[in-house]
C-alpha cells in the first residue's frame, strides 16, 4: 500500500498509508530499525457510543500538506458520526517527536461526546520479542523500551491557551500470541481496560475524550517521543509541555516552508497541480535522506512481502541523481553529506558497491563475488562514475573548494583511477557489470555514458588542482570511451544503439532490446541529445516503449517482468514508469527547436503530475489499466526526475522564448 503522508527531520521518519495509519516509524536513521514492521498503528474515533477507525469505507478524507511544508492537511467526516475533523500531522524539524494537532466539529450542530483512540503496534528495533510497555502515572502517559529504543505516547486537550496534558484513559497488552488479534480491539466499545503494563509481544491504546460544545470546535494534541533512554524522552515530553504543542507545530510549519523557498522557483506556464507536485517534490525527497548522507531509494515496508527485503538502502546510483537535482536548485548542504558518506564507504581500490545501509554498513546483495570459477566483482560501475558526475556538478554550482580539497585524494582520484583501470583495452570500452536495473551482466550504453561522465568530472578536478597528467590520462579515456561506442555499440541493421553488449563464451553479442536506460548515452554528456544516430535511437524508444493503453506512459524496457500485469506487449511493452517517461521529456525538451516543440514534453510532465496522489507522492510505476501505483511509493528517483524534468523545461521554455523576441 502506497505511503501517502512521509514526515521527517532526517532522524525520525514517520509514514501514513491511504486509510490514514501510521505504517512505518524510522530511528535514528532514515529507513533503519522501522519500530513498527509496517504493521498499522490505527487511528479511531468514538462518537456518543458509535467507533470507527480511520479505515472505516464510510470516511470521506481528503489527505494532503499544508502549502509548502511536512505538517499534514488531513480533512475527514464521517456521516454516521456526524463529525468533521482537521488533523495536522508533523515530525518536529529539530527534535525527535511525532506531533498531531486535532480540531473536531459536530456536523449536525449538536453537542457531543468525542473519544479519539491510538493504538501503537511496535516492533522495537523492528522485531516483536522482549518489547515493554507500561502506564506511569506521574507523567501520565504510556512508554514502550526496548535496549536502547524508547518511545513515551502522551496526549492533551487544548483548554483556552493551555493545554490539560495527560492520556484519558490506556491499554497495554498483548499481540500475535494465543490468539490475540491485539490490544487495539479493547477500543472497539469506547473504553479501555487500564492494563498498565506487559512484555513480550507488546501493543497499546491511549484514549483522549473531548466535549463539543454546541457549533463551537475542539481541539486535541497528539504526539509520542523516541530517545535513547527514560531520560531523553521524558526531557522531550517535558518540554512539549513547559512550550506548549503548537509552539512545535507552528516552528515546523514555519522552518519547511523556509526550506522550501529557499530559491525563487517559478513556474510560469504550467498547471497548478503540476507546479504543485513539482514543489512537494523537494519536500518528499528530504524526508528519505539521512541526516548522516544516506540518500534512501525508498521506505515503503509493504515491499518486503515482494521480495522480503526491502527499498530502504542507499543505492550511489540513485543518490547521486537524486543529489543532482538538489544542487540545480541550490541546496548544498544535502548534497555535501551525501559525498561524505560516499567518501566513507568508497573501498581502497576505488569502487563503490551494490547498497548501503543508513549506517554506512554494507547492505544485503544479491550480485556474487564468484562466477566461472574465478572472482568477479559485484559492482554496477555506474554507481562509482555517477558519484564523481554529481560532484562536478556541485563544485561547478557552488564552487566550495575547501569542502572538495578533502575529498579530492580519498574519493575524486581513488574513483577515477579505478575508473581508468576498469577498461578492455582492446575494445577501449568498459569491463562487464551489472546494468543500472541490477539484472544482466554485460557492457550496457547506460554505463558507458555514466563512466565517460565520470572520467570527464575526474578529468575536471584534476585541471583546477594543477595535476596536468591526471587530467590529460582521464580525458583521454573518455575520449577512447566515446569512439568506442560508437564503433561497437552501434547497430547498422536496427539504426540505433543497442542497449548492452553480453559476453558469452569469450565473445559477445549486441543485446537489442528497447530499454530506456540508453538515454545514458547523451543524459551525461557523453553525445549531444541531437547527434544523428541518438535522434534515431530515441525516436525508436518513443515507438516501442510506449504504452498503448488509456494510461499512457513509457516502459522501462521491453517485457519488463518487473510487476508485469501484461504480456500483451504491442499493447503494454512493460508498466509505465515515472522515470522513463519524464527521460523521453528531458530529451524532447533538449532538441526542442521552438517553443512548439515543447507540447509534447510538456504533456508528459503533465501525464506525471496527473499520477501523483493527491498528497503529490510519486510511485515507482503505474499499473496500465487501472492508473494505480505499483512497487514502492514514494520512490526518491521518481521525484528527483520529475523536479529536473520541470526545471529543465522552465529553462529551455525561456531561452526559446528570447530566441523568439530576437
Amino acid at each position: 500500500m502506497p505511503r501517502d503522508l512521509p514526515l521527517g527531520n532526517g532522524s525520525l521518519l514517520v509514514n501514513f498509508d491511504r486509510d490514514y495509519r501510521v505504517r512505518d516509524i524510522y530511528w535514528p536513521h532514515v529507513g533503519l530499525k522501522n519500530h513498527t514492521k509496517g504493521s498499522p498503528c490505527r487511528f479511531g474515533i468514538w462518537v456518543d457510543g458509535r467507533f470507527r477507525w480511520s479505515d472505516d469505507p464510510g470516511w470521506q478524507r481528503y489527505q494532503g500538506y499544508l502549502h509548502d511544508s511536512l505538517v499534514t492537511d488531513v480533512r475527514m467526516s464521517h456521516h454516521e458520526l456526524d463529525v468533521k475533523l482537521a488533523v495536522h500531522d508533523l515530525v518536529d524539524f529539530h527534535e525527535n517527536i511525532f506531533l498531531r494537532r486535532l480540531s473536531v466539529e459536530s456536523l449536525d450542530g449538536k453537542a457531543k461526546e468525542v473519544r479519539f483512540f491510538f493504538a501503537y503496534d511496535f516492533s522495537i528495533d523492528g522485531y516483536e520479542v522482549g518489547d515493554s510497555a507500561y502506564y506511569e502515572p506521574e507523567r501520565k502517559a504510556v512508554f514502550h523500551y526496548k535496549g536502547k529504543t524508547w518511545f513515551l505516547i502522551g496526549s492533551g486537550r487544548q483548554k483556552g491557551r493551555a493545554v490539560e496534558v495527560g492520556v484519558d484513559s490506556w491499554a497495554v497488552g498483548n499481540k500475535n500470541i494465543h490468539g490475540l488479534e491485539g490490544t487495539w480491539k479493547d477500543a472497539e466499545d469506547g473504553l479501555l481496560s487500564r492494563n498498565s503494563v506487559t512484555q513480550g509481544s507488546v501493543d497499546s491504546v491511549i484514549c483522549l475524550n473531548l466535549r463539543l460544545d454546541r457549533g463551537e470546535a475542539a481541539i486535541g494534541w497528539h504526539w509520542f517521543c523516541v530517545g535513547e533512554d527514560f531520560v531523553e524522552v521524558t526531557r522531550l515530553n517535558r518540554i512539549i509541555r513547559e512550550k506548549g504543542p503548537n509552539t512545535f507545530f507552528e516552528r515546523t510549519r514555519d522552518y519547511w516552508q523556509l526550506w522550501a523557498n529557499k530559491e525563487d522557483k517559478g513556474f510560469s506556464g504550467l498547471s497548478a497541480n503540476v507546479c504543485a507536485v513539482c514543489r512537494r517534490s523537494l519536500l518528499i525527497m528530504r524526508t528519505q535522506i539521512d541526516n548522516e548522507g544516506a540518500v534512501i531509494a525508498a521506505n515503503d515496508h509493504d515491499f518486503i512481502h515482494f521480495a522480503n527485503d526491502t527499498y530502504s538502502y542507499m543505492w550511489p546510483r540513485d543518490g547521486a541523481l537524486v543529489v543532482s537535482t538538489y544542487v540545480e536548485v541550490g541546496y548544498s548542504e544535502v548534497s555535501r553529506r551525501f559525498f561524505d558518506f560516499c567518501h566513507r564507504v568508497i573501498t581502497r581500490e576505488g569502487y563503490l558497491l551494490h547498497k548501503y545501509n543508513p549506517d554506512g554498513s554494507l547492505a544485503s546483495s544479491w550480485h556474487g563475488w564468484y562466477q566461472d570459477g574465478r572472482k568477479r566483482l559485484p559492482v554496477q560501475e555506474d554507481e562509482t562514475a555517477l558519484v564523481l558526475w554529481a560532484l562536478w556538478q556541485h563544485f561547478d554550482r557552488f564552487r566550495d573548494v575547501e569542502f572538495i580539497k578533502p575529498h579530492y585524494r580519498g574519493l575524486i582520484l581513488r574513483a577515477a583511477n579505478w575508473l581508468l583501470s576498469y577498461r578492455d583495452r582492446k575494445s577501449g570500452l568498459v569491463l562487464p557489470s551489472w546494468d543500472l536495473w541490477e539484472e544482466r551482466y554485460g557492457v550496457h550504453a547506460w554505463t558507458v555514458g555514466a563512466v565517460w561522465a565520470g572520467l570527464t568530472a575526474a578529468a575536471n578536478f584534476a585541471g583546477i588542482f594543477g595535476q596536468h597528467v591526471y587530467q590529460k590520462d582521464f580525458a583521454k579515456a573518455a575520449d577512447s570511451l566515446l569512439k568506442a561506442v560508437r564503433k561497437h555499440m552501434w547497430s547498422k541493421s536496427e539504426k540505433r544503439f543497442v542497449r548492452s553488449l553480453v559476453a558469452e563464451n569469450n565473445d559477445s553479442h549486441p543485446d537489442l532490446t528497447m530499454d530506456a536506460s540508453l538515454v545514458g548515452l547523451w543524459y551525461f554528456g557523453m553525445f549531444s541529445p541531437d547527434d544523428p544516430q541518438i535522434v534515431s535511437t530515441m525516436e525508436i524508444m518513443q515507438q516501442r516503449l510506449r504504452v498503448n493503453t488509456g494510461v499512457g506512459g513509457m516502459a522501462r524496457y521491453e517485457n519488463d517482468y518487473y510487476h508485469q500485469v501484461s504480456k500483451d506487449l504491442r499493447k503494454v511493452p512493460g508498466n509505465p514508469w515515472f522515470i522513463s517517461t519524464l527521460w523521453l521529456a528531458q530529451w524532447q525538451i533538449a532538441v526542442a527547436k521552438t517553443e512548439e516543440d515543447l507540447e509534447e514534453p510538456l504533456a508528459l510532465i503533465e501525464w506525471a503530475g496527473n499520477h501523483a496522489l493527491t498528497s503529490g507522492v510519486l510511485a515507482e510505476q503505474i499499473h496500465p489499466f487501472t492508473h494505480e501505483p505499483l512497487s514502492v511509493s514514494p520512490l526518491t528517483w521518481s521525484h528527483a526526475t520529475m523536479v529536473a524534468t520541470v526545471r529543465q523545461f522552465m529553462a529551455r521554455s525561456e531561452e526559446l522564448q528570447g530566441k523568439a523576441a530576437d
